[in-house]
């Protein structure tokens, strides 16, 4: 057989990119543990054990297989009420513990208002706004702290001052990408990935920022990631900004 024709294994994950720098630690421990056999919850729970617990309001958090979560309670309702986080075998859910990981204060306040917004309307064919919010940012977020000039350009979709005019203003940028679907996809990377974005003030607390009112209204605006300076080869020539159906005019 070809061997590029051999699948790869779905953990096989390479972590220099620029995307993967809170994860990378982690990620450089987690990955070489699946391969020895372990499932991922219990890669995950390893690294749980390194390090001060996180506490949910039902206790410590924990990772476990898919299987523990009873059919027909809800995904966010079970961790809520168990301090326990479903987790497949495959790269998703793997970055999904990652994120939970690194940035376990924000992972909660989303499960928070996820689960109390299921309490409060249940589960129907549509999730309502708020949920529709948190699930967008969940799967596909970042955040983004940057100076005015980047943010403006970025309201207003204005690529070329975003991305070349202004390109030296991303040294004083932090894009942190916390959507696990997003991650997933940049696991093969193509110009059209696109994160929806909160902005954050520099030095601000992200976590104040997801309240129900605020993101009921998806306070989110749309950033092709791999246009940020640094992340991709390909975008040091300004050309790669102008394919308008990535670049998309304001």
């Amino acid at each position: 057989m070809n061997a590029l024709a051999v699948p790869m294994p779905w953990h096989a994950v390479d972590p220099a990119p620029s995307w993967w720098g809170p994860y990378r630690e982690r990620l450089q421990r987690v990955v070489p543990a699946i391969a020895r056999g372990e499932s991922a919850a219990q890669a995950l729970n390893a690294e749980l054990s390194r390090a001060e617990p996180i506490r949910l309001a039902a206790g410590p958090l924990r990772f476990v297989e898919a299987a523990a979560q009873p059919r027909g309670e809800a995904y966010e309702s079970f961790i809520a009420r168990t301090a326990a986080v479903p987790t497949r075998d495959n790269r998703h859910d793997l970055f999904n513990g990652l994120v939970w990981l690194c940035f376990p204060q924000l992972k909660r306040r989303m499960n928070e208002l996820q689960a109390a917004d299921i309490a409060a309307r249940g589960v129907g064919a549509m999730r309502g706004p708020l949920r529709d919010a948190l699930t967008l940012f969940d799967e596909n977020g970042a955040l983004l702290r940057c100076p005015p000039v980047l943010a403006e350009a970025l309201h207003r979709r204005d690529w070329h001052t975003l991305f070349i005019a202004q390109r030296g203003a991303w040294a004083e940028a932090e894009l942190t990408l916390i959507g696990h679907a997003l991650l997933d996809k940049l696991t093969s990377p193509r110009k059209a990935i696109t994160a929806h974005v909160m902005l954050v003030e520099p030095g601000g607390d992200a976590v104040a920022r997801f309240s129900a009112e605020r993101l009921a209204g998806k306070p989110f605006v749309p950033l092709p990631v791999l246009g940020v300076p640094g992340w991709w080869p390909a975008n040091g020539d300004p050309a790669f900004y102008g394919d308008a159906a990535v670049f998309r005019p304001g």
